[in-house]
């Protein structure tokens, strides 16, 4: 059985100073991100063993764990990537194209992101994605890390709005910590994964 395991950063933690601190960055990467992976990891162990066992009183709660972790695990990997030392600006060519065609303009866009970040719900991510029926950007809040799996969209961009990713920098001052992202973003990343999900076959419901 494959394991999941933590992927390495693709900069320095202090590469993105002063908007996110080595201190933070660290913190999240080699201790949150690291439980998250483990936990997946557990979790495929601990249903490998309710079923040699055929004991599956505790399936609803190890689905739900495992869905939590992976999802966790998924979307923090797309997370470092989509920042960068060298970010910030805004997209061109079809993805910028795309999202004034589906927000009206980039600033329309930007305020809507932003707002899905600071606004969420206690824990969770402001997420650009691609909704391969309707062949259209959305931006949608994920709750916790897997809320939103019936919507099967696929994350192309997204904004951790978890305590953890800001709180020991920025306190209880999200917007701050979400501005500060803006100047971080490998658009050359978002493009690719734009591109990548819009050339998908997509499968009907």
């Amino acid at each position: 059985m494959g394991n999941y395991t933590l992927p390495d950063m693709p900069y320095d933690y202090a590469a993105l100073e002063p908007a996110i601190t080595g201190e933070i960055l660290e913190l999240h990467h080699a201790r949150h991100h690291a439980a998250y992976v483990k936990g997946a990891n557990d979790t495929l162990e601990r249903l490998a063993e309710a079923r040699d066992k055929g004991e599956f009183g505790g399936l609803v709660g190890l689905e739900k764990t495992y869905a939590f972790n992976l999802s966790g695990h998924v979307l923090h990997s797309i997370f470092w990537q989509n920042l960068s030392p060298d970010g910030g600006d805004r997209p061109d060519g079809e993805l910028g194209d795309a999202i004034t065609e589906h927000f009206g303009s980039f600033e329309a866009f930007a305020k809507q992101l932003t707002t899905a970040t600071t606004t969420v719900q206690g824990s969770g991510w402001g997420v650009l994605a691609w909704e391969p029926l309707g062949r259209r950007l959305i931006v949608e809040q994920v709750y916790d890390h897997h809320g939103n799996v019936g919507m099967n969209t696929t994350p192309l961009l997204v904004f951790d709005a978890w305590e953890h990713a800001y709180y020991l920098q920025y306190r209880n001052v999200r917007p701050d910590y979400v501005e500060k992202l803006w100047d971080l973003i490998n658009w050359n990343d978002v493009i690719t994964r734009y591109t990548a999900a819009r050339n998908a076959t997509p499968t009907a419901p």
